[in-house]
């Protein structure tokens, strides 16, 4: 941990200086030295004291497994920093690119007006500097907005996402059978109940057939849930409300006495689930009726490449006929990518979450990105392979970054539908 943060003041301490040099840019022509001087000190200072100040708030969070106001008001505070000079660095850099890259061009082809000598156009790289430095400043202010916004706002900015999904063999009692899907709620993160209840009752809004929770309730202990339970324990459906468990929820983060309190804290949490409404499906399966019809709904433990792997299908598919209609709830998409398409039997649908689409990126009709999809294949909404289909729901609530740029919580609602997509 001491060397992870060594390395990161290190990072964060070069783009404070490349910043720098775009800030003296910027009050080069002040006519006040003294203010100029002003200015840097209090640059310097602020940062300096700042990154002193996070790296004790890193500490604090995962050696004391301790999350004060404080110490995440360090870290949204840093990574909103940290991408705003990202972006101001990358403009000026590109400038000193394309000036290096000129001046080896002059040099080889001898460019005329010799040492000692300034073009009219030499004359004014000092105010295309200043320029640059000013459009890196307007382009860096974007990220510092968004995030702004993001910590303020945009972690409460519930989204509904609705799709039709079409299946050849869906028994004709469920077509049109809607389901509401929520994912990642990560209780321990929230700091407004009141903005919660309103993503509460968006879900409640859709009144679909069934309701599914694809884990992480909590962030590591089965206590963050309880000032939300009565909250969460009014959304129910006609056909039940059924959920699984995300690697959050069984304390793998947190530092505890013993594994016996470990395992308590995990009973605790499954209790939890009873208490609000939600059958916990743990490697099992129930069949959902409609019109003497059935689709077997299935659920297993977590199963994540580089995260706990305890998921069972085979044995949630157990007694479960071959040609059963079958939907799957597992939190990590990469049990999907690994596991669940390459399965000889066919589940015709998995629902997932884990992702949150790392509450950063841009989706639009356009451009769809985010970093996490250079971990994820598979990380927000539909993908198809084999017949079967994946939906991975970008998450109810947030945890580590305490916001969301781009990628907003999301309530899904999905329709099934008998016939060709």
């Amino acid at each position: 941990m001491s060397q992870f943060i060594l390395i990161l003041g290190l990072i964060t301490l070069f783009l404070d200086w490349y910043v720098f040099q775009g800030l003296k840019r910027l009050t080069a022509h002040w006519r006040s030295e003294r203010a100029r001087k002003t200015v840097y000190w209090a640059y310097w200072l602020f940062f300096v004291c700042f990154l002193i100040g996070f790296g004790i708030s890193i500490y604090i969070r995962f050696a004391d497994d301790t999350a004060t106001p404080l110490v995440q008001w360090f870290i949204n505070a840093f990574l909103t920093f940290l991408v705003t000079k990202l972006v101001f660095s990358l403009v000026l850099l590109l400038e000193d690119i394309f000036r290096a890259a000129k001046a080896v061009y002059r040099f080889f082809r001898r460019i005329p007006g010799g040492k000692g000598e300034k073009t009219e156009k030499e004359q004014l790289v000092p105010e295309r500097r200043k320029f640059m430095s000013q459009v890196a400043l307007a382009l860096a202010s974007i990220p510092f907005v968004s995030f702004v916004y993001g910590t303020v706002k945009g972690k409460y900015d519930y989204t509904v996402h609705r799709h039709t999904l079409y299946f050849d063999d869906l028994p004709e009692a469920f077509d049109g059978f809607t389901i509401t899907q929520v994912s990642d709620i990560h209780s321990g993160s929230f700091d407004n109940a009141e903005a919660v209840q309103r993503g509460i009752e968006l879900v409640k809004a859709q009144q679909s057939d069934l309701f599914v929770f694809t884990g992480d309730l909590v962030n590591d202990h089965a206590t963050e849930i309880v000032p939300y339970m009565d909250n969460f324990g009014q959304i129910k459906a006609p056909y039940g409300q059924y959920s699984v468990l995300g690697n959050h929820d069984y304390g793998m983060y947190a530092n505890w006495e013993s594994e016996a309190a470990k395992e308590t804290n995990m009973e605790r949490l499954k209790q939890h689930h009873a208490a609000m409404g939600y059958r916990l499906l743990l490697d099992e399966h129930v069949l959902v009726e409609k019109d003497g019809q059935k689709l077997a709904l299935l659920g297993v433990e977590n199963w994540g490449r580089g995260f706990i792997q305890l998921g069972d299908l085979d044995k949630a598919l157990a007694g479960v006929e071959q040609d059963a209609f079958k939907i799957l709830l597992s939190h990590d998409p990469s049990h999907w990518d690994e596991v669940v398409r390459l399965h000889p039997t066919r589940v015709h649908l998995t629902l997932s979450g884990h992702t949150h689409g790392m509450q950063f990126g841009v989706e639009t009709p356009l451009v769809r990105w985010s970093p996490v999809q250079y971990r994820y294949k598979n990380w927000a909404g539909l993908a198809q392979d084999n017949q079967r289909l994946l939906y991975v729901n970008r998450g109810f609530g947030f945890i580590g970054f305490s916001g969301r740029v781009g990628i907003w919580p999301e309530v899904t609602v999905l329709e099934l539908r008998k016939g060709k997509a």
